[in-house]
């Protein structure tokens, strides 16, 4: 009877320590007061009254904070069903485990919302149609479309260093956004390679970015002696090559940031040269003239050089040659180079001729050389042939022995004698 009663004791302390403990730790982490969690368990043990029992009209939920012990009254009267301390025990189990599993993504969450705007490395995780899971170690975080490089092809297990966009609502409550094509990416990386970056010495001042194409970045230095280009592009390029290796041979123009804006334009536009800059301040627009020579390269392919300057600086750009448009310019090139050739006395007609001509002769002497190969070949095999033939008549000619006569013309011939 003794042991029984010690038993039972040491059952009670510890179920009073398990629970006790469970919800300290929930409202430690949590930073809650116990009461809520206890209101929690509560509401759930209704819960489970309800699927199991019906409708609980009435019914308070006496929760005890110390054992866990949990008793149904109504009007003062006890009413816990049979058996229903284990469902009781159980929900309660439950929803201390949510709420621990709560504090834990909270503490991650909390933890990941302070590095908001840096750089993290991560390993891509999956990939579930067009979105991105990328594994940051304690968390997990989604890289939506919008947020991938346009040439990147990403793989699983595949290790990049990603851009922390914020922390955002989604399908499973709270995630983490990180990003590959965000302008902050490519300056938190000049910003690792670049050590007057991050001292402040160089500062960033704008980025025009077409992710996984090309980029153009604007920066600045107040200090004496420090060049800001100089600075990011480093010794024999090195640093720079180092951020464009990280984001997948992306094309990078780094360009000194210009207080007067007729000179930024002019050093958006790079690599084109002898440029002329007319801004209209109110309206935002800046007409350039360009050399004919220098048209192209200050278009771009695709109009991308003078599309990504104009993003950079802010201004509405119309740029032409000093022969006119684009198209004007072409079209005078071409005329040009009809009236250099008639100028020559070269016209079309007389070079497609004696273009003609060439190509005859050539392929006349081109069939003589054949015809003559051939000839070579076939006396070759005549003179061939013809050593076989001689060969045996060189030699001795064998004496044929005379055929030996028969018995009857034998026989004659002694007659004939007699």
């Amino acid at each position: 009877m003794g042991k029984s009663h010690f038993f039972n004791i040491k059952m009670a302390i510890q179920a009073r320590t398990e629970f006790a403990s469970a919800l300290n730790q929930v409202c430690s982490e949590r930073g809650i007061e116990p009461e809520v969690v206890i209101d929690s368990i509560k509401q759930a043990i209704l819960a489970a009254y309800r699927k199991d029992f019906g409708e609980p009209e009435g019914i308070t939920v006496d929760l005890n904070p110390e054992t866990g012990e949990v008793v149904l009254t109504r009007d003062k009267k006890n009413v816990t069903p049979s058996g229903f301390g284990r469902i009781a025990a159980q929900t309660a189990k439950q929803v201390i485990l949510q709420k621990i599993r709560e504090a834990e993504k909270n503490a991650v969450l909390s933890e990941y919302s302070s590095k908001i705007g840096t750089i993290i490395s991560g390993l891509v995780q999956r990939i579930s149609g067009p979105i991105v899971t990328v594994s940051l170690g304690k968390a997990e975080a989604i890289m939506p479309p919008g947020e991938q490089s346009q040439n990147e092809k990403y793989m699983v297990n595949q290790r990049l260093k990603f851009y922390v966009v914020g922390i955002k609502e989604g399908n499973r409550g709270e995630e983490i956004i990180v990003s590959r094509a965000a302008n902050g990416l490519l300056e938190g990386l000049f910003r690792q390679e670049v050590p007057e970056i991050a001292s402040g010495a160089v500062e960033v001042k704008v980025i025009a970015r077409e992710a996984g194409s090309r980029s153009k970045i604007a920066v600045f230095s107040n200090q004496m002696g420090v060049d800001p280009v100089g600075s990011c592009v480093g010794q024999k390029g090195v640093r720079v090559q180092a951020v464009i290796n990280e984001l997948g041979d992306e094309k990078i123009d780094v360009i000194s940031y210009q207080e007067d804006p007729v000179e930024f334009i002019k050093a958006a536009l790079s690599p084109a040269k002898d440029l002329s800059v007319k801004i209209v301040e109110k309206e935002k627009t800046a007409d350039v003239t360009v050399a004919d020579d220098q048209l192209s390269l200050a278009i771009g392919r695709e109009g991308q050089n003078v599309r990504l300057a104009a993003k950079l600086t802010g201004y509405k750009i119309d740029i032409k040659g000093k022969s006119g448009t684009p198209k004007e310019v072409e079209e005078k090139e071409r005329k040009a180079q009809e009236e250099a050739k008639i100028a020559l006395g070269v016209e079309k007609g007389t070079v497609e001729k004696k273009a003609k001509k060439e190509d005859t002769k050539q392929n006349v002497q081109s069939a003589d050389d054949q015809s003559q190969a051939v000839s070579q070949n076939q006396q070759s095999q005549i003179n061939k042939t013809q050593k076989k033939v001689e060969l045996p008549a060189q030699e001795e000619p064998k004496k044929l022995a005379a055929p030996e006569k028969s018995k009857s013309e034998n026989s004659e011939a002694s007659r004939k004698s007699r």
